[in-house]
């Protein structure tokens, strides 16, 4: 009976950590969304809570799926836990290059298993200035290899995460959504 008692307190323990990550994830997304509006409307950099090493740079959002975002500035393990966020090395969205956001599959990116070809990103940066791309195509490699160039010529985007999408256990593969600028230079209007 101490055995059966101990597997179900173990598995209270693993089910509240997993609970915990998409309640932070969710939450986090809310604090988020706030500092974002306040930096596009101020102009100024503005962190949802203070101790943040980071900061919102982005609003991603897929209109077809209904799916939105907001991205932190560098891709360190504290802001994935929060929300996507913008490789370092690589350009912002709408400026020439490989702009390349990342997060994980089972919170903010878990809908890049539902996107097609052809599907809009819009993504919006702290000016408020709006770029928009199209889904060119998809593709799965090692985290090693992705050969994204960002220095390429062009405005392209690529969003990633972990790859296979069910997977319980982090591994060396990613998925790679490829989409190109289609518009640049859309000023948001509240």
């Amino acid at each position: 009976m101490l055995v059966v008692g101990g597997l179900f307190c173990a598995g209270l323990v693993l089910a509240g950590q997993g609970a915990w990550i998409h309640a932070k994830a969710f939450l986090a997304q809310i604090l988020l969304d706030r500092a974002f509006d306040q930096s596009v409307a101020s102009g100024a950099i503005v962190k949802p809570w203070s101790w943040l090493d980071t900061y919102p740079a982005a609003r991603i959002e897929v209109p077809r799926l209904g799916k939105s975002a907001v991205a932190l500035e560098g891709a360190s393990g504290q802001a994935l836990a929060f929300g996507p966020a913008h490789v370092a090395g690589t350009p912002a969205a709408g400026e020439e290059g490989t702009a390349v956001y990342a997060a994980h599959r089972d919170t903010h990116f878990a809908f890049l298993s539902e996107m097609r070809l052809g599907d809009e990103i819009k993504i919006t940066n702290r000016e408020g200035i709006t770029a928009r791309y199209r889904v060119t195509g998809h593709d799965i490699r090692r985290w090693d290899g992705s050969g994204i160039d960002p220095v390429a010529p062009g405005r392209h985007l690529v969003l990633a995460t972990c790859w296979p999408f069910n997977a319980v256990a982090s591994g060396p593969l990613r998925y790679l959504v490829y989409a190109e600028m289609v518009q640049e230079g859309m000023r948001k209007i509240d």
